[in-house]
């Protein structure tokens, strides 16, 4: 009802008449619920009327139901997608996404099986916001086996003595929960005692639970193949002439929090009882007499109507709670690894305390906004990109590396570079860098590497000094095919080219009173013919 309660009044009253979307499970549901709450709080309580029944009729016609994983195309910008989110019977996680930009908004979600529906479960996705639940940001709790075991131990102690249990617990999901335990029990212990139900709501609920068997745990539809969990034989449907009818019972009352309703009713008449028993099993607003209850132990609370109510009956308070506590948002962060995270739907210090840990701990940015204030992000925007086939080959050569740690494993870490083109009124393009000139239509321009170094000469006049730089001018013809040579009086300079670099120009430069002394020889080659350039030096050398 806290997620779907104003959608009738959205759809029929304010005129929202955009789309609506629901899992098959919460469609169904969702006219018991809100049907459930107009008479209610019209029919019995006299309220002012929101929406009528016609309203929810109108509405639910409106309401387009969605599979899981199936990817919903919603207009020309905006994707969703809905992922299994346990907590209820028919409860997802949304994906959308917008352009490039992408979210995760959980709604409510459980990251641990428990006895009828199973954990949430989500792909790995590229997310830029992750808006999760913090119902409890601060609490981790243990294994729910021991947990159950006080419950039922709980329980059956107050009906041995003769005392009534009220379990105040929501119509859809804990009921189901706590049922199936209680049901279990009663059959491997061979108790008599009844347990009840005290809504009609609750057995309507429970049909659909009966049909829906694919949205449960795996431990249900194992059990389906011979039985139908939700078949309970020892549940039966409450009167309300039981209330003051003696001998033990168990019931399960709506609402869950004792806010209102039939199990605040059916708390005034046997909170004063020693033989009673009251279980809460999970949270509680502040306020309500259900969290008065868990503050402390009150001999006496106030209802809202200002009536006192004795309590000497024993209050039990386990934790049947359907929302995640803070390990499991940690490990979905950390599984998601989102871009940023907004907490929502939680009490602020434990939200404050559960920022601070996905800040030193994740390392992601994470917020706590209040109602109303906004919160900007920046967005992931992908260029779409054309490829050339001459660096689609090069990246076509497989890198291999080899591991041998337990056993040998062999990946592919091949990479290239390559060059992004990107033109006005063109797509962008990816292009090998030796088709860069062809693609700017440019002459390639050549930064070379310069390197001068001294030669002695050792004639005895300048005619001998050039025929010995013929000489050499011959001997580097003859080590670097191709080389271009320049002669100049008694200089020598030598340039060899294979492609471009981009170095800055070294030069080291010896000069001498008398060129017959020394002759400058400079030669200049690409950093492909480096190796070979030094060879060309060790030439010299060995000759001169």
């Amino acid at each position: 009802m806290d997620h779907v309660g104003a959608l009738p009044y959205f759809t029929e009253v304010c005129g929202y008449n955009g789309p609506i979307y629901m899992s098959y499970p919460t469609k169904a549901l969702s006219p018991l619920m809100l049907e459930d709450y107009r008479r209610v709080m019209v029919d019995r309580r006299g309220e002012e009327e929101l929406f009528t029944t016609t309203h929810i009729a109108n509405c639910m016609k409106k309401v387009i139901a969605i599979d899981l994983k199936q990817t919903i195309q919603v207009d020309e910008d905006l994707q969703i997608r809905a992922y299994y989110a346990g907590h209820v019977l028919g409860a997802v996680m949304v994906y959308a996404k917008v352009g490039d930009a992408a979210i995760v908004y959980t709604g409510d979600y459980n990251m641990t099986t428990d006895r009828h529906l199973g954990a949430a479960k989500i792909d790995r996705l590229q997310l830029d916001l992750l808006i999760s639940e913090s119902t409890y940001a601060t609490t981790i709790r243990g294994s729910k086996y021991p947990r159950e075991r006080e419950f039922l131990q709980a329980v059956h102690k107050c009906v041995a003595g003769g005392g009534k249990a009220l379990i105040p617990s929501f119509a859809l999901g804990r009921a189901q929960e706590l049922c199936m335990l209680l049901d279990d029990y009663w059959e491997r212990m061979n108790i008599k005692v009844p347990i009840y139900f005290s809504s009609g709501l609750t057995i309507q609920a429970n049909m659909y639970y009966k049909m829906l068997i694919s949205w449960t745990s795996q431990n249900v539809k194992e059990k389906h193949n011979t039985h139908n969990p939700f078949d309970f034989k020892n549940v039966k449907d409450f009167d309300r002439s039981l209330i003051h009818a003696p001998g033990p019972c168990v019931l399960f009352a709506t609402p869950g929090m004792l806010c209102a309703g039939f199990s605040l009713e059916v708390f005034k008449h046997w909170a004063p009882s020693p033989l009673n028993l009251v279980a809460l099993p999970g949270y509680s607003v502040a306020g309500t007499v259900g969290h008065k209850l868990m503050a402390g132990k009150p001999t006496t609370v106030d209802l809202y109507n200002g009536t006192k109510v004795d309590v000497r009956c024993k209050v039990h308070q386990v934790a049947f709670s359907p929302h995640t506590d803070a390990k499991g948002i940690m490990d979905l962060t950390k599984f998601l690894s989102p871009k940023n995270v907004v907490l929502v739907h939680g009490e602020k210090p434990s939200m404050m305390t559960l920022k601070v840990k996905i800040t030193s701990e994740l390392d992601i940015p994470c917020f706590v906004p209040a109602n109303g204030e906004t919160v900007s992000f920046a967005s992931t925007t992908y260029i779409k990109a054309n490829a050339s086939d001459m660096f689609l080959k090069s990246c076509s050569n497989p890198n291999f590396k080899f591991s041998n740690s337990t056993q040998l494993r062999v990946t592919d870490q091949r990479t290239t570079d390559g060059v992004l083109v990107i033109e006005k009124s063109k797509k962008a393009k990816i292009v090998h860098q030796d088709e860069i000139s062809e693609v700017l239509h440019e002459k390639n321009h050549v930064v070379s590497l310069a390197h001068c170094c001294p030669v002695k000469v050792k004639g005895e006049s300048v005619d001998d000094d050039v025929d010995l730089i013929k000489q050499l001018s011959a001997k580097i013809l003859k080590t670097v095919s191709g080389a271009q040579i320049h002669e100049s009086e008694n200089c020598l300079q030598v340039a060899s080219f294979k492609g471009s670099l981009c170095l800055k120009d070294k030069c080291m430069h010896r000069s001498s009173s008398s060129s017959s002394e020394a002759v400058f020889l400079c030669c200049n080659w690409s950093i492909a013919d480096l190796e070979l350039g030094w060879e060309i030096i060790n030439a010299i050398k060995l000759n001169h």
